[in-house]
């Protein structure tokens, strides 16, 4: 009996061995994805491509950017034909393909999978019956889609954040605030002042900063968007003065968009638009996420602001937005960073678990 029981023991132990070097075999033997971040390669007929069908889903990548200075689309975007796409192409970071089949889907639904031929990876598909119910899906899920390739990109970075941060904000956020914080790695100026402090790259070109703030919370009203403007600009004039004393950062509030959003489950502010430099010729885009600490009873709101009059500023506002989810208020476990994204498959007309 106990030889039966050792045997049966080393039999789980082999196979456990074998699956768990087979699973790393197959981890090694998947090359780096390519592309840059938000670069989406579509694999679609060429003629399919060039039909209403095609403009349609074309129409919702080429969608601009909110809350910039000049219109930037949303994604850099490539198209190949199914019978070009082969092992050099199929490493791409973002792959959507479509897929019209009327004798194989009486619906038009849309699904994903993760690193299928390189790593890091996603290959959204979208199965359709005929093309005019393919153009209407994408258009009715236009923003889910946009939403998703956006989170997918923000996760990636988020992951290159974990590896490689400013120790600098890092310090000052858990100094200040009690908080941890990843912001990239390149911002390592500060200045303090009483709940706040502001951190930047320096640089000669393509500024990126990062600040923290903080506020009593004062109930729902905290979070109406005159409320938290108003907020904003008080703590940016008082912060961030200008070259001359009349000349201070104000939030160009004609330009500005508000609305709710879950980080790690909890509600969320997020404010995104454009700041300026009162009675200067500065200004740029800004993001920001206002969240509750429930602990010390206080709104904590985490920014991430560009100047970059010279260059296109995507993927330097986006990389920030990023940086916005790593915050950690007390109590709060670093393990939950990433940005949120349901595992889901969506059909025409609704969302399946």
């Amino acid at each position: 009996m106990k030889r039966k029981l050792e045997y049966r023991w080393m039999l789980w132990c082999g196979i456990w061995a074998v699956v768990t070097l087979l699973a790393a075999c197959d981890h090694l033997a998947k090359p780096s994805s390519s592309g840059r971040p938000y670069e989406v390669l579509v694999v679609v007929g060429d003629s399919l491509w060039q039909r209403p069908a095609g403009r349609a889903l074309f129409d919702v990548l080429d969608t601009d950017i909110p809350g910039l200075p000049q219109p930037e689309r949303s994604f850099r975007i490539s198209q190949t034909d199914p019978q070009r796409f082969n092992q050099v192409l199929n490493i791409f970071r973002n792959i959507i393909k479509v897929d019209i089949a009327p004798n194989q889907y009486t619906q038009t639904k849309m699904k994903f999978t993760r690193d299928v031929y390189a790593q890091p990876q996603v290959v959204l598909t979208i199965q359709s019956p005929n093309e005019k119910d393919f153009a209407a899906f994408v258009q009715k899920n236009a923003q889910s889609i946009i939403d998703f390739l956006v989170k997918m990109e923000m996760n990636r970075q988020i992951n290159e954040l974990e590896k490689k941060h400013s120790e600098v904000v890092l310090y000052l956020a858990d100094s200040i605030f009690s908080c941890q914080f990843w912001a990239p790695v390149e911002i390592k100026s500060y200045k303090k002042g009483k709940d706040f402090f502001w951190a930047s790259s320096n640089t000669a070109s393509g500024l990126v900063n990062i600040c923290m703030y903080s506020y009593p919370y004062e109930g729902p009203r905290t979070f109406n968007k005159q409320y938290v403007l108003a907020k904003r600009d008080s703590v940016m004039k008082a912060n961030i003065p200008g070259t001359e004393p009349r000349m201070y950062m104000a939030t160009d509030t004609l330009c500005t968009s508000v609305k709710p959003i879950a980080v790690k489950g909890e509600y969320a502010m997020e404010t995104r638009g454009l700041w300026k430099m009162e009675h200067d010729a500065m200004g740029g885009p800004f993001v920001s996420h206002s969240r509750v600490d429930t602990l010390n009873n206080r709104v904590v709101v985490a920014e991430g602001f560009v100047y970059a009059p010279e260059k296109m500023k995507r993927g330097l506002i986006r990389r920030l937005e990023a940086a916005l989810y790593t915050l950690c208020l007390p109590g709060e476990q670093a393990r939950e960073l990433k940005a949120s994204i349901p595992e889901v498959s969506v059909v025409a007309g609704k969302e399946q678990e």
